[in-house]
């Protein structure tokens, strides 16, 4: 009889990749995890409980099929496994590095909930399709008959992209328009290459260029080419543009020389790494070398910056938060690398406003600090001031990373009829990501805010099965 290969969560210990030593891995912007040999992947993925209900899958915004690419993984049928992983997500080996498992499906794993340590999900996935390419399994998007139909989508972020994918396999024309000189949004340009190496996002852009999905970059929509004209040239249109504008923070001399956005900040190290001229970052406006560095949020972004900051050779690198880090919405696991790397952590604090020296250039963050205070309406603790608590923190170079927020592009865009909410992103149908604009979809963060990849992801594929039947409709079809 064939070894059972699941259930040995009882027996096999949790055990992650290799983690690079934090001096080491603070020394550069390679990936600080190892990847797992054949047999350690065979064995933990052999841990999982194959539970009659599986919330780790139900808590995948995805609802990848995890037990069962973990069955096929600790079964060695790896093809399989990769296969299945592919069949629900756009970009499996990328969401295995930068999805935040901890709060999603590893942290609602029934053996992590039994007391046993959760399967390592997202380092198998990771593993499952590294090593699909490496074996030449990941094949070019080949679509069996060529549709005359044409889709533009503005956004070459992750919800465009998996809705090009998508599309492109049914035989869609697709042409993707995006402001940038690369494709990928803030997976090329945002988040920096320590948790997602930009070779990883660049060869999932080079399937869609091979596969005959075209990009027109360096284009910005209502400067370059008009929203009309790009509806006029389509038979479907979809808005995938992200949420770019940082929110910024009223307090006295924020505009001071030194006060930089985080965007800013990542996208300036992110183009060095491609080996990109970048003056503001020559200069030394946006380069953290030999400065105290204080950084202000608490979400993945500020995580962003802060580990960003240490390779770059800081002085001192110190993250403000007006929570605590139970209350924190970044990732439990990057606070602890970050901390690992040399990151102090402020709790309870936020700025008031910042010093600047004789020559009007930053010289220190004035923060209050605070208490933790009755609930607030998303049922966290609300921070409150306490009075006469204030002290300076020493700083060459603050980051605001407070978030990000719509920019108006019923305005940007001279197309008034376009709908948006009360907080400025794109009213679209809940399961569809129809507008209420006739062709026109809309998916990710400009519809949801400042989200998570993966759901840009489940957007992207959800609305570009919903422009296929729309594409396809009897009335359309007989109309043409």
């Amino acid at each position: 009889m064939a070894k059972q290969p699941m259930l040995r969560f009882v027996k096999v210990e949790r055990e992650t990749p290799d983690k690079r030593p934090p001096a080491l891995r603070s020394e550069d912007f390679g990936e600080i995890y190892a990847q797992y040999s054949d047999d350690k992947a065979t064995e933990q993925a052999g841990r999982c409980s194959q539970c009659g209900v599986p919330y780790c899958q139900s808590h995948c915004p995805l609802h990848n099929n995890i037990p069962d690419w973990l069955l096929m993984t600790a079964s060695g049928r790896l093809q399989e496994a990769y296969e299945m992983s592919q069949a629900t997500n756009t970009f499996p080996e990328i969401c295995g590095r930068i999805c935040p498992q901890d709060r999603l499906c590893e942290g609602n794993c029934v053996i992590e909930q039994a007391g046993h340590g959760t399967v390592t999900i997202g380092a198998v996935e990771k593993y499952i399709t590294d090593t699909a390419w490496e074996e030449g399994w990941v094949k070019p998007i080949a679509p069996q008959t060529e549709r005359t139909e044409s889709v533009g989508i503005i956004g070459a972020g992750p919800g465009g992209l998996a809705a090009a994918d998508m599309l492109r396999r049914a035989g869609v024309q697709v042409t993707v328009y995006d402001r940038y000189d690369r494709a990928g949004g803030l997976m090329t340009y945002g988040i920096p290459g320590f948790k997602l190496e930009k070779p990883v996002v660049m060869r999932r852009i080079e399937q869609l260029e091979a596969g005959g999905v075209e990009f027109v970059l360096n284009c910005t929509v209502g400067e370059d080419i008009t929203f009309d004209a790009i509806r006029g040239k389509h038979d479907a249109v979809l808005i995938a543009t992200g949420v770019y504008k940082s929110r910024d923070l009223t307090a006295p001399n924020s505009g001071a020389p030194g006060v930089v956005k985080a965007l800013d900040f990542l996208t300036a190290s992110n183009r060095k790494s491609f080996g990109d001229d970048v003056p503001e970052f020559d200069n030394g406006d946006l380069d953290a070398r030999g400065k105290r560095v204080v950084v202000i949020g608490g979400g993945d972004t500020a995580m962003d910056c802060v580990r960003t900051a240490v390779r770059q050779g800081a002085k001192s690198v110190r993250c403000l938060y007006r929570r605590d880090r139970e209350n924190m919405p970044g990732s439990r696991r990057e606070t602890q690398n970050a901390e690992e790397e040399g990151v102090e952590f402020v709790w309870l604090t936020a700025p008031s406003g910042f010093l600047t020296d004789d020559a009007g250039n930053l010289s220190g963050v004035r923060v209050q600090k605070m208490r933790l205070g009755q609930p607030d309406a998303t049922g966290r603790r609300a921070p409150e001031l306490i009075e006469g608590a204030d002290y300076t923190e020493d700083a060459d170079l603050a980051i605001m990373a407070l978030g990000f927020e719509p920019e108006e592009l019923p305005t940007l865009w001279n197309v008034p009829e376009l709908t948006v909410t009360r907080w400025g992103t794109i009213k679209a149908k809940f399961n569809t990501h129809e507008t209420d604009l006739p062709g026109v979809w809309a998916v990710g963060d400009i519809v949801r805010g400042a989200s998570l990849v993966v759901w840009a992801i489940r957007d992207g594929r959800e609305a570009a099965d919903s422009i296929l039947n729309y594409l396809s409709a009897p009335a359309r079809v007989a109309a043409e």
